[in-house]
């Protein structure tokens, strides 16, 4: 399925008030995950509170131990950091990665910004080697505005 396509389907995850928010971040997780080929493990880190680390929320995939990760650790933390998006073709290549699973090749961190402050990031994981275009950025750029949008 298309961005273009998931665009709709992403809005109305999201405008579906009889869901809490966290229903509706694992909404769009599964969606994202079930939809997008290479799209192996989806989820979002949110800021813990006042401290530098981030926590753990919706995701789908494999069990992951990184429940918590410190600013400036792995591609989430490094993102914390930054405030950019963060895409990494090969992991491999990266000396700051936190490695998930041995199955994975590539990984795309994209920051959530609400009044201008990074409150957390969607994190995707992939078992293909450098699947991200401008184009997952552009769509994954969109996603975390819908979601922004109701935290």
């Amino acid at each position: 399925m298309t961005f273009e396509l998931l665009k709709p389907l992403v809005e109305t995850i999201i405008s579906n008030t009889n869901k809490t928010i966290d229903e509706r971040l694992l909404s769009i997780c599964e969606l994202l995950e079930t939809h997008i080929e290479y799209y192996n493990w989806v989820g979002f880190y949110f800021r813990n509170g006042n401290k530098e680390e981030l926590i753990l929320g919706p995701y789908v995939g494999e069990p992951t131990d990184h429940t918590v990760i410190p600013f400036g650790k792995g591609i989430c933390g490094q993102v914390a950091v930054s405030n950019e998006n963060f895409v990494v073709p090969d992991v491999m290549a990266q000396d700051n990665y936190i490695a998930c699973s041995i199955t994975v090749k590539a990984e795309i961190v994209v920051p959530i910004f609400v009044n201008g402050e990074n409150i957390g990031q969607i994190d995707i994981d992939s078992n293909t080697p450098d699947p991200f275009t401008e184009s997952d950025e552009r769509f994954l750029e969109f996603v975390c505005d819908q979601v922004a949008s109701i935290l």
